[in-house]
């Protein structure tokens, strides 16, 4: 059963930061629902053993990441030789970067990758001392597409390709199509491809996560970084895979993961992980449902009361991405206003390489989206 969670004094970044104390803050992405009663009571079991030391990571782990991303994805192939652990996905990316740095005997990789962008993407590019290779997506028929004549263009000028799979901040789900075509231009090009897939349990009615290894050639170089933290709300606990399988690469981003010290891994995001993928997938149905509705509702207001702003058409994630420029306002502008008089915290396009939008997070309760969508209103008709 899905559960709305009062998280308020809880010592969580996203309600309790300076930034978002005292506001309705629809920014970080992590959800207002408490985690599946599996992964509780796995976690509970763990902590009845009452030692937390250094953890290795059992065949359990190993398992329940096969199963369930072979009979929830169709994604076989899954096994221990081809996986590595990490705390987390934006840590592996920085890591896995390093490796392809010594792999290629070059610091300053050549990093592709679509814009508007994650924004941890960027951190880590500039952090690793890379080169950021944009390829801006475009907007036809009120949703976001690749430019393919650009990326061909791009391709000739990049070492790795970046891939966000379902895509955040737009909230495209790529079709099998579109991974096709771009793993052929990486192939064609000999770019290395690593692809950030911590959204995938969430697609809308309508579309399909495809995961990449399942497209891909035996040609092909790549990575695919994934985690049940986003979905299952365990960010936390600091768990997440990396699935790799190149024998040589990787050995090469093992000893990246060491080199960052971030191969250790929390007990609890262990048992966590396999309570999730093993347990709770009723529980991941139902909240995608709940997002689902939430996002119907956001469509829905805009539509009838705010129809200036544009919805551009969202196929997963729980985040939103709204046009706001009818406002006559920046994005940082108009986020900064909107907390400061009506406490509504949102995240504004300039931290994702975009100008004009905001992100709505919609994993709440339909209560708290409802209270915030009536402040962005009477928000709007002050200043605009």
């Amino acid at each position: 059963m899905l559960t709305y969670i009062d998280r308020k004094g809880s010592d969580c970044y996203k309600w309790d930061s300076d930034q978002a104390c005292g506001t309705l803050p629809l920014w970080v992405a992590d959800m207002d629902f408490a985690a599946a009663e599996p992964i509780r009571q796995a976690m509970q079991r763990r902590l009845d053993h009452g030692v937390f030391g250094y953890s290795i990571v059992p065949q359990a782990n190993y398992d329940a990441v096969a199963s369930w991303f072979s009979r929830r994805h169709n994604w076989d192939g899954i096994d221990r030789s081809n996986l590595l652990y990490t705390t987390a996905v934006v840590p592996a990316v920085s890591a896995i970067f390093k490796a392809l740095q010594l792999r290629f005997n070059r610091c300053r990789l050549r990093i592709l990758t679509f814009t508007p962008a994650y924004n941890c993407f960027f951190a880590c590019i500039e952090n690793m001392g890379c080169e950021l290779v944009a390829s801006p997506l475009v907007l036809r028929n009120n949703r976001y597409e690749i430019n393919w004549d650009e990326m061909e263009s791009k391709a000739q000028e990049a070492d790795v390709f970046l891939l966000c799979n379902p895509h955040n901040p737009t909230g495209r789900v790529w079709s099998r199509e579109e991974l096709e075509r771009l793993a052929d231009i990486m192939r064609r090009h000999h770019l290395f491809v690593l692809s950030d897939e911590i959204h995938c349990e969430f697609a809308f009615p309508g579309h399909v996560y495809t995961p990449f290894a399942t497209i891909v050639r035996d040609d092909t170089d790549f990575c695919v970084c994934t985690s049940a933290s986003k979905a299952f709300n365990i960010a936390g606990l600091l768990c997440a895979n990396i699935f790799v399988p190149n024998p040589e690469l990787h050995e090469q981003i093992n000893h990246a993961l060491e080199i960052h010290e971030v191969n250790g891994l929390n007990p609890f995001g262990l048992v966590a992980q396999v309570a999730a993928y093993n347990e709770s997938e009723g529980w991941l149905d139902e909240l995608n449902k709940q997002v689902y509705d939430n996002f119907c509702y956001l469509r829905d207001f805009l539509h009838q009361r705010l129809p200036q702003f544009v919805l551009h058409e969202t196929e997963g994630t729980y985040l939103a991405w709204v046009n706001i420029e009818a406002s006559g306002m920046s994005s940082e502008s108009f986020c900064e206003q909107l907390a400061a008089r009506y406490h509504v915290l949102l995240n504004p396009s300039g931290m994702y390489g975009g100008t004009g939008y905001v992100r709505i997070n919609l994993a709440t309760s339909h209560e708290v989206l409802c209270e915030a969508l009536e402040r962005i209103e009477k928000f709007v008709k002050e200043v605009v």
